[in-house]
């Protein structure tokens, strides 16, 4: 049966609460794993992200087998960095078996567990990015919420942009 989340560490694992994220990195690997750190932190948002996907996937996934699958938590990182990286199956892969902190994210020790490529191909398949997108809507929500807006309530934010200009 498929878990939610592992239900006992592994050996040399870090809570995913206490994994270290560089906050200095500009690159979008560790944007996307500090929105999932927060989104596991609070347990409110994760119960809902979770019973979202049980009735969302109930008829695409076998229940009546004993076989140990990827978890949830593993799928939806995986399938949240596919997305937001716009990679292939291949990279995906490849970063679940070398990146370091994406691996303690995805609950992982000090012991060797390899991802296969068709593995993560097979279960992140599962998210479709239409499900993902209403993961997101669901993420937004409780961060109105929490910040003590009303769900249509608008929100203002400033950003800087940068424009690259190619002369061919």
């Amino acid at each position: 049966m498929r878990q939610v989340e592992s239900t006992q560490a592994e050996l040399g694992g870090t809570f995913i609460s206490e994994v270290r994220i560089n906050p200095k990195s500009r690159d979008d690997i560790p944007v996307l794993l500090r929105g999932l750190q927060q989104i596991y932190q609070k347990r409110s948002v994760r119960v809902k992200v979770f019973e979202f996907l049980s009735t969302q996937l109930h008829d695409k996934v076998r229940h009546d087998t004993g076989r140990p699958g990827m978890d949830w938590w593993r799928i939806l990182v995986l399938a949240t960095l596919k997305q937001g990286l716009n990679c292939d199956y291949d990279r995906l892969a490849e970063l679940a078996n070398e990146h370091g902190t994406l691996r303690k994210m995805l609950g992982h020790g000090i012991m060797p567990h390899d991802y296969n490529r068709q593995t993560v191909a097979d279960n992140v398949r599962l998210l479709t990015p239409q499900l993902l997108d209403e993961i997101s809507r669901l993420v937004v929500c409780e961060g109105h919420q929490a910040a003590g807006k009303k769900p249509d309530a608008s929100l203002h934010g400033r950003a800087d942009s940068f424009w690259a200009v190619s002369k061919t």
